[in-house]
């Protein structure tokens, strides 16, 4: 079978679109270049955080729970990042739907067989195609009104 026909679209599409939203967001913003830039790492890392096997993180997860110190730091932390969850409730939605997608698309990836590698390239190429997706439809869009 083709690498086509074997290809997760559904999820893919969702990452398309996801990330659609958010160059869409950004081009309204009429953001600098180095935060474009910003964005293109941190979706890398992502998509890169996506892919590595839970059992690798939950190997170094132990580190961070070592001592009381470092417990109250980690718990201080969850607590600060529910804060800003409850603050800026859009941008925490926005956030979960992309993350959403890029979990759906690994498990689909995974289901179908594919390589950590490629699987990541694959979600990579959608999330940066949707970037500019969004970017490019902002500018129609904006230019015709």
């Amino acid at each position: 079978m083709t690498i086509v026909k074997t290809l997760p679209w559904i999820s893919l599409v969702l990452v398309l679109f996801s990330y659609g939203t958010l160059g869409w967001a950004l081009s309204e913003t009429q953001a600098p270049l180095y935060v474009w830039i910003t964005f293109i790492l941190a979706v890398s890392l992502l998509v890169a955080s996506l892919t590595i096997p839970w059992s690798a993180i939950s190997k170094y997860s132990n580190l961070f729970l070592r001592s009381n110190i470092r417990s109250f730091a980690v718990a201080t932390f969850g607590a600060f990042l529910f804060f800003l969850m409850l603050a800026w409730f859009r941008i925490f939605l926005d956030t979960l739907l992309i993350i959403s997608a890029g979990i759906l698309a690994r498990i689909d990836f995974q289901t179908a067989g594919y390589k950590q590698g490629q699987a990541f390239l694959i979600t990579l190429t959608f999330s940066l195609a949707g970037l500019a997706l969004g970017k490019v439809l902002h500018l129609g869009f904006s230019q015709q009104l």
